[in-house]
């Protein structure tokens, strides 16, 4: 009931308060009035820090007047939800340069769901993991049992491959580089100069397709890892962002 106010004024304990337990709201009352409203003196302040005293209940009746609470010492409650509120306007008012930029937290909120639409999808509804299937047959993509993986990997591929600016890299010619045959040991004599000179070839065109390969290779290790680098990843259970 009070956590957001108990939060915004830095109480230690703001999920957990709990103002029916009465030493625990006897200290609460003591932090607010040392801490946040401070409308006693320091020196006039020792009846309420006297926690243990059984005439506690009739200052603390008598803070509520001088503070001008509407409320009485039996509507704790109401007692509490007001008192924090007074808090809150003082700890305001003695911050205003700090909290005048700040937005609110659901414009924060806001912002970063835009940011990132991953986060509005309903991964379990069925439209969705329908149309996810669909692409990752129509891609060729290896299928998953997170539904969210196999969309991501689908991000991935379409930004690689299937952007306007990969398929204008994909197409421009590859232009070659003379290669001086006779400089590359072939390693065994065929006993034919123009055998010798094939082998040769055929060695050279297996190397590039090796280098090619171990590309791809480290292309699927970078995209592996931005996977498993998701802060939301639990790599015990298997699967990403739930």
């Amino acid at each position: 009931m009070f956590r957001r106010k108990l939060s915004a004024l830095e109480y230690h304990n703001p999920t957990g308060f709990d103002c029916k337990d009465e030493t625990e709201f006897r200290n609460f009352i003591v932090w607010l009035e040392d801490q946040k409203i401070r409308h006693y003196k320091i020196e006039d302040r020792g009846n309420l820090r006297n926690i243990p005293s059984s005439d506690w209940p009739k200052h603390f009746e008598k803070y509520l007047q001088d503070v001008n609470c509407p409320f009485s010492v039996q509507e704790r409650q109401e007692t509490v939800d007001w008192l924090l509120g007074l808090a809150v306007r003082f700890e305001y008012g003695d911050n205003v340069e700090k909290y005048r930029n700040c937005k609110p937290v659901t414009e924060a909120n806001d912002a970063q769901k835009s940011a990132d639409p991953l986060i509005n999808l309903d991964i379990n509804n069925p439209d969705f993991k329908a149309g996810v299937s669909a692409l990752t047959n129509l891609l060729k993509i290896q299928r998953h049992d997170d539904y969210l993986v196999m969309l991501k990997a689908i991000r991935i591929l379409i930004q690689e491959r299937l952007t306007p600016d990969a398929i204008a890299k994909a197409s421009q010619a590859k232009e070659g580089l003379p290669v001086a045959l006779d400089k590359h040991l072939l390693g065994f004599d065929t006993g034919d100069a123009s055998l010798n000179e094939a082998a040769r070839i055929l060695r050279l065109l297996h190397i590039e397709e090796l280098r090619e390969l171990q590309t791809k290779i480290n292309e699927a290790i970078v995209a592996v890892q931005a996977i498993i680098a998701d802060p939301k990843t639990d790599h015990r259970l298997g699967k990403v962002g739930r």
